[in-house]
């Protein structure tokens, strides 16, 4: 494979100055970027950086989308870090290494959890890197299916029909019963981390992080991952 050009090396680095730009006005503008002010901060004219990104939601995607890469990325590291057999230390890590990211990075978390961008449509390339946790967790569950407590509760029909499809979509040894409980593990680990995150456990909980070991064994116990 030949390397590339010269041009595209530098549209490569251009790109990538103007989502670092594009990052740190994150903390203070949250979604409501303005591609005139990031171009303002890299001392280059608005029209220069159409050139990159042709409007803000196209900037928009490529930060929403490195944001959940280098989120999957961070619980895929942590969770390759543990023995294949530790189906707890995995399910564990996998939650450690999302909450670690999110607290290193608040605005990027806020700009993939937090208040809707007015305006902003998130297009379907989002919905493969947005996943890529949820999997892991999955992963996890499916590798230990021998091992596994038994679970069973009631799940609605129309529910179960969502799982179901799911589970046609992206096959995997799991049941819809078993599928449930990794799909609230995610929903709870997201849920936990905006109340961290976004300052919603001010002046409750100062134990923040004996608070989330605590509530992710809890979810683990659920999903039936044996201690």
């Amino acid at each position: 494979m030949s390397a590339p050009s010269l041009r595209a090396r530098v549209r490569s680095e251009m790109s990538q100055e103007i989502k670092e730009a594009a990052r740190k006005r994150l903390a203070t503008d949250g979604g409501n970027l303005s591609l005139r002010a990031v171009a303002r901060d890299l001392g280059i004219v608005a029209s220069a950086l159409y050139r990159y990104f042709p409007s803000r939601d196209a900037l928009l995607t490529a930060l929403i989308i490195d944001g959940y890469e280098a989120m999957g990325t961070a619980a895929t590291v942590a969770e390759t870090a543990v023995p294949r057999e530790d189906l707890r230390g995995r399910w564990l890590a996998t939650c450690r290494g999302v909450r670690t990211w999110a607290l290193a990075r608040p605005a990027e978390y806020g700009l993939l959890y937090g208040n809707p961008v007015a305006g902003y449509a998130a297009p379907q390339d989002t919905v493969a890197p947005a996943s890529k946790v949820v999997f892991l967790l999955a992963e996890i569950v499916i590798d230990g299916a021998d091992r596994l407590a038994p679970v069973s509760s009631p799940i609605p029909a129309p529910v179960r029909e969502d799982l179901r499809r799911l589970i046609e979509e992206y096959p995997g040894d799991l049941s819809e019963e078993r599928l449930d409980r990794v799909l609230i593990g995610w929903t709870h680990l997201f849920g936990l981390l905006d109340f961290e995150v976004f300052g919603r456990l001010n002046d409750t909980i100062k134990a923040r992080a004996e608070y989330f070991e605590h509530h992710m064994g809890l979810i683990a116990d659920f999903a039936g991952i044996p201690r």
